[in-house]
């Protein structure tokens, strides 16, 4: 959806941690996940609030607030001082490579904006798809993560709206995966929270790089030139929409699917991720006999003997996948479709991910965006990472909403719902046609419903269902002398 208005930016600097430490002062080395990364986007998810009741008469309210962010920002980066730094990349001869690591010293620190832009939180909500808007939220529009040679490693967008703000954060890809992203996020929290005092995060990061035996942590990669680590891409025409998955469909999901492979081993998200990859299969029409593959984003800290700390700070996933025929997927029940993904996870061990490393390790190669097919249904972020437990003195997220960045035919990122309970809302990503095919697919909508949707009474904002919103509309326009609201006004109350 398109959308006239445009954000505007008021101002913009950079913040650097509070204060040097000497650790800070030396290379951070990248290792063989985070280099992988090069030729991808930055991450960009962020959080919606609504304004205070008062803020609009509470002078210097945006002031206050702006101040406190960036103080507790660069206390922040005290504790995640690789953020604040640049790639840099150092060129040998003989023989020809490059070595690219991160400098935390010699740079201006992360990026903070301070943005504008006239429309309501429901106008950003209730639209079917997500407004295309959304994506000017963030700063590094399209870079790439070999560009933050030249641009800061982390930027921070602050979009005030008529009765909300925007936290956007837009995070190098190289430097973080998911659990690194929401770990920096709920610690920049955490520091928000403490208002200046000295405090010991919970979980401070693990700056300690891992490196398999033999490797690192200096890494000459065989490259000399840019070209042969990044390629440029850009999307096709998508259609983005938030779909909800109450935590009751989620287990019915599971159970179903248990029951039809008879067994009890396959969990929720592996339920609901085959649903996904049977519904898009069916909407992409593909031939019975074309390759489908469902990819499964998975954190490899845990699976690894020993295993990585949670709190370890950098790239550490691969993307396992399962793998059938489109016609198989189809004829097959989605117990049997859940059973694939099951099995690609349980086999994703300590002995896999150390055989991926000894053949990047012989053959080092950089992601690209060919890598990913237009056959295949990739799963993204994590409904496990604490995305809604985060303040900034405005109480709890009404949304969370993503960038432009590594979104493709087929992508779905996964967030937990706004109620919790092991609620589930997935943003799918596809073209104008899939997704109107996907809408229509009834084992698919059977299980969906529409996400929670905030919505204007009386200038205070309530927490509905959007079809409840949608049958009041349909009411009011079958029964049209009943209305006393103006058009203006009714826009207003139901978004």
């Amino acid at each position: 959806m398109s959308n006239p208005q445009k954000v505007r930016h008021i101002s913009e600097c950079f913040v650097k941690p509070e204060h040097a430490l000497e650790e800070a002062k030396r290379p951070f080395y990248l290792t063989p996940w985070d280099l992988a990364m090069l030729s991808a986007h930055y991450i960009q998810q962020g959080l919606l609030f609504t304004k205070p009741p008062a803020a609009d008469e509470q002078e210097g309210f945006i002031d206050t607030l702006l101040n406190r962010l960036k103080l507790s920002l660069s206390r922040a980066l005290v504790h995640f001082y690789p953020l604040s730094g640049r790639l840099v990349t150092k060129t040998n001869e003989n023989p020809p490579s490059c070595l690219i690591y991160v400098d935390c010293d010699n740079s201006p620190g992360a990026k903070f904006i301070h943005a504008a832009l006239d429309l309501t939180i429901s106008e950003i909500l209730s639209p079917i798809d997500v407004p295309l808007v959304v994506q000017s939220f963030f700063d590094h529009d399209r870079a790439l993560n070999y560009d933050g040679h030249t641009m800061p490693l982390l930027s921070i967008q602050i979009t005030e709206l008529i009765d909300g703000i925007f936290v956007g954060c837009s995070m190098n890809h190289c430097i973080v995966d998911g659990t690194s992203y929401w770990h920096f996020i709920n610690s920049w929290s955490e520091i928000f929270q403490a208002e200046g005092n000295d405090i010991s995060l919970a979980r401070p990061p693990i700056h300690k790089r891992w490196f398999p035996d033999g490797c690192g942590p200096i890494i000459n990669l065989p490259f000399t030139h840019q070209d042969e680590i990044i390629s440029r891409f850009e999307a096709p025409t998508l259609r983005e929409r938030v779909f909800h998955f109450s935590s009751e469909s989620i287990a019915k999901l599971k159970a179903k699917a248990n029951a039809e492979y008879k067994t009890n081993k396959i969990s929720s998200f592996q339920s609901l991720s085959a649903l996904l990859w049977r519904c898009i299969t069916r909407a992409h029409r593909l031939p019975l006999d074309q390759i489908t593959s469902c990819k499964l984003a998975t954190n490899n800290r845990s699976r690894m003997d020993p295993q990585l700390s949670q709190d370890y700070f950098g790239n550490s996933t691969h993307a396992v996948a399962g793998v059938a025929t489109a016609g198989e997927l189809l004829e097959q029940s989605l117990g049997w479709a859940a059973w694939q993904l099951h099995q690609a996870v349980v086999n994703h061990t300590d002995k896999a991910i150390h055989g991926w490393m000894d053949a990047w390790q012989q053959s080092p190669f950089i992601y690209q965006a060919r890598f990913f097919d237009r056959y295949s249904v990739m799963m993204g972020s994590s409904p496990r990472f604490n995305m809604y437990g985060n303040e900034f003195g405005m109480g709890k997220a009404v949304a969370i909403r993503s960038g432009y960045a590594n979104k493709i035919d087929g992508k779905v990122s996964s967030f937990p719902g706004y109620e919790g309970g092991g609620s589930i809302d997935l943003e799918v990503c596809l073209p104008p046609d899939f997704m109107s095919a996907l809408e229509s697919d009834e084992e698919f909508m059977d299980a969906a419903t529409l996400p929670h949707q905030w919505h204007r009474i009386e200038d205070k904002l309530y927490l509905s269902r959007v079809e409840e919103v949608n049958a009041t509309q349909q009411s009011e326009q079958s029964n049209p002398k009943q209305t006393v609201t103006t058009a203006d006004e009714h826009k207003d109350q139901l978004g």
